[in-house]
């Protein structure tokens, strides 16, 4: 792919440093921004510390990724999509009730109209085999009857992939495809326990990495003129084969499902993935929109995009424009000086001197959590604390983010769920002062995990202090959610 100004992709400058500043605007935690028109990208924007060479956790995007995988082998010959699942998964089960197994086609489960309604979750099952998760009991329904969102089924399409072409599910995909395309070599999926990938959510790329994919699926299986990937099946997968949204609300996961791979309004297509990870591809403009993000928190972060999407940039795409040096400097500054969102509210106080520094004993609590202390020295601060695993410390800066490990270990690295002692995530911290005695601390978990997690210190007074977390991280900092009273 190669790049172009907006003015040449038949959109002003303006139009897209409008867009760029609105998702601002509403307080959205961006990573990255990229559009294009044909094989041209017009714009690319990072957010610092994110760039071009970051590895970026894709979560459910990855599940497009595995259809892609499907369809490869669909091709080849090793897989038929009208064949039952359990097919591929004898060893589980031999010797188990017909009626209890969770039997539904590959096509039914591409399409998510699976034989289950509700499965145990492996997050906390404590599993050596996240394969054999998907074999305990469940709520049942009839298979090809109800869409009903299962990432579980995912992971097990992406375990198909790899039982019948013997490699992980993306070293498949990079020999068929992604190498041709020019897809990240070191590019690499996290892995559930049991050896398989985390096909479901595990696919760690760059922003132009999706870039790259989602304009191979809009041309439907092809890149610079060679076919690598059968025009049939990408048709179907992109199609909107069965609906979805049982109240009719009109939302970004209201427009229907194909195989793996939303419906989007006006006939686009899109990959989705928690956090907002967003792949949408507009065949009428031969557009694509990328962004990276982690507003995992926020129900209403993938609506604000997709409004401003269709309100500003998909309505503006036209013939080439005229070129106007200004604005395309305009946005190119303001892409250049963007940063990871921090709170914006006020940074120290007078309030803030009267507790700097004092030991607040803690009451009983969910989190363990014995004594803290809040240090104040002029933009930046510092929580001190002491819970379970002992003494910690988590710097945080006002009107800006310190960078640094967050302080809890043990979290899982390359194997999802599975606890590395001592490994400890990338984080971002920031605070302010909601109120002239509340203080909030922000911290962002930016690693191959994505998680925020938000410290509330509401004081009484300068002795009396009661203080709420609160986090969204899918199966880490668990310890950080609760209410504690706490006195100096």
């Amino acid at each position: 792919m190669q790049y172009c100004t907006p003015e040449q992709a038949g959109i002003s400058s303006v139009t897209v440093l409008k867009f760029l500043k609105r998702l601002e605007d509403k307080c959205l935690s961006t990573h990255s921004v990229l559009m294009a028109r044909g094989n041209d990208i017009f714009c690319e924007c990072y957010y610092k510390p994110f760039d071009q060479q970051f590895k970026h956790r894709m979560y459910s995007v990855s599940k497009s990724f595995v259809s892609v995988a499907i369809g490869f082998c669909e091709q080849d010959g090793l897989i038929s999509l009208d064949d039952a699942m359990i097919k591929y998964f004898p060893e589980y089960v031999a010797g188990k009730d017909p009626a209890s197994l969770p039997d539904a086609t590959i096509r039914e489960m591409l399409l998510m109209e699976t034989a289950k309604e509700k499965w145990s979750s492996w997050f906390k099952s404590g599993t050596d085999d996240r394969v054999r998760t998907y074999f305990d009991p469940f709520t049942p329904k009839y298979p090809h009857s109800l869409h009903t969102y299962d990432s579980s089924g995912s992971f097990m399409l992406g375990v198909i992939v790899e039982r019948v072409t013997g490699k992980p599910f993306l070293k498949y995909l990079q020999e068929k495809a992604l190498d041709g395309i020019g897809f990240s070599k070191d590019a690499y999926c996290l892995q559930a326990p049991g050896g398989h990938s985390w096909g479901d959510s595990g696919v760690m790329c760059t922003s132009m990495d999706l870039m790259r994919f989602a304009r191979f699926v809009l041309n439907k299986g092809t890149w610079h003129g060679k076919r690598y990937l059968n025009e049939a099946y990408l048709t179907d997968a992109t199609a909107v084969s069965v609906a979805t949204g049982d109240y009719g609300f009109v939302n970004h996961g209201n427009h229907g499902y194909g195989y793996q791979f939303w419906g989007a309004p006006c006939g686009c297509f899109a990959m989705l993935g928690m956090g907002n990870q967003i792949a949408l591809c507009d065949p009428v403009h031969d557009f694509i929109f990328v962004i990276t993000s982690d507003n995992q928190g926020n129900g209403l972060s993938c609506d604000l995009i997709y409004d401003a999407l269709y309100d500003s940039i998909i309505p503006a795409l036209g013939a080439p424009l005229p070129e106007d040096r200004e604005a395309r400097e305009a946005l190119q500054s303001f892409c250049d000086g963007r940063e990871l969102f921090y709170l914006p509210g006020a940074a120290n106080n007078d309030f803030s001197h009267t507790v700097s520094g004092k030991t607040f004993i803690c009451e009983l609590n969910s989190m363990g959590i014995k004594r803290f202390r809040l240090d104040f020295d002029g933009d930046q601060g510092c929580l001190c604390y002491e819970n379970e695993q002992g003494e910690k410390s988590l710097p945080f800066g006002f009107g800006r983010n310190v960078f640094g490990k967050f302080p809890q270990e043990g979290y899982s690295d390359l194997i999802g769920t599975v606890s590395q002692p001592g490994h400890k995530y990338n984080c971002a911290c920031s605070a302010d002062w909601q109120e002239p005695r509340k203080l909030r601390i922000r911290i962002q978990i930016i690693d191959k995990y994505f998680g925020n997690l938000a410290m509330v210190f509401g004081f009484r007074d300068e002795k009396h202090v009661s203080v709420r977390m609160s986090k969204t991280a899918e199966a880490f900092l668990e310890e950080y959610q609760g209410i504690m009273n706490a006195k100096a």
